[in-house]
């Protein structure tokens, strides 16, 4: 067990290129991590590490026996659904990452009632509005809002997204209300941005169909929640999926602009490895979520403003 836990902590340092930030994955300290790697030079008698203070990257003998490893651990991974299948008790651990703000609300809140039902499984959830690398990152199940794109990873829709551009009151007063799409530009619009993000357009849908308006604004942020409190302290204009803001707009906190034109509609979906579904604790905690999301969402949607 020791050596498969070895190849384990290789395999993690190689996706995440770092030693510290492969322990904090695998739950041991940066030194534990570091001796389990060595051992495991040692055994094979080779360097698996080019160590620079900052990353490690793998040797030639490092990516050629990455390439082995990962097929035994997903091997193993494999043997022990196949057991939990028969045994009708679920075990072991997964790997979730979401947005910020649905992961905060919708799929972090539900995690101590899938773990009060099926106490053997282990989720670790990474919230993050940036786009994460699954396949490199060893994630089992990946949360999206968004329009998705074709990719070789499986995916299970969950909700069909209405969006709606929404300020407060007070910045209509001030600023005005945009008449048309165009207007946008001469406004302060709320951005989502991390690094490598795109220069910044809106796509609306117009009659003559879906059109991309630029935007900018003097605010952005990383957490699409950050947006919001932007909004409603009268900011600027923000774009957001309606069940997000609808208790605000129901409140009267935020109102919606150019309601005729609004944004193209998103996604809500779960994205995962195809391998994964064959895991029954990956389909227990798919179906338990998309049930529970779909029915906040409903809720939230169930008056509207």
């Amino acid at each position: 067990m020791a050596y498969l836990d070895n190849i384990a902590v290789f395999v993690r340092v190689v996706e995440l290129g770092n030693l510290s930030a492969a322990g904090r994955d695998m739950r041991v300290s940066p030194a534990v991590a570091s001796n389990r790697i060595k051992e495991l030079e040692k055994h094979l008698g080779v360097r698996l590490f080019n160590r620079t203070t900052r990353q490690l990257t793998p040797t030639e003998h490092g990516r050629a026996f990455y390439d082995g490893a990962k097929k035994v651990l997903d091997a193993v991974a494999d043997a022990e659904a196949a057991v939990s299948e028969l045994s009708g008790q679920p075990r072991g651990t997964i790997r979730v990452t979401a947005p910020l703000g649905i992961g905060r609300r919708f799929i972090a809140s539900g995690i101590p009632a899938f773990r009060d039902i099926y106490p053997d499984i282990e989720v670790r959830l990474r919230l993050s509005d940036h786009n994460v690398d699954i396949m490199k990152e060893g994630i089992d199940i990946a949360f999206k809002l968004g329009i998705m794109e074709d990719s070789s990873l499986k995916m299970r829709n969950i909700a069909n997204c209405e969006r709606v551009l929404a300020a407060s009151p007070a910045y209509m007063k001030a600023r005005g209300q945009p008449a048309s799409p165009h207007d946008l530009s001469a406004h302060d619009c709320l951005l989502l941005r991390f690094p490598g993000s795109p220069d910044f357009s809106w796509t609306l849908r117009t009659p003559e169909g879906p059109r991309k308006f630029e935007v900018r604004g003097p605010f952005d942020s990383d957490d699409g929640d950050v947006l919001t409190a932007w909004a409603l302290d009268g900011r600027g204009i923000v774009n957001k999926p309606r069940f997000e803001i609808e208790p605000f707009l129901r409140d009267r906190r935020l109102s919606v602009v150019l309601p005729d034109v609004p944004p193209e509609p998103v996604q809500f979906a779960a994205l995962y490895p195809h391998r994964k579904l064959q895991d029954p604790k990956i389909r227990l905690f798919l179906d338990f979520m998309a049930d529970r999301c779909q029915g906040l969402i409903r809720g939230l949607m169930a008056v509207k403003g």
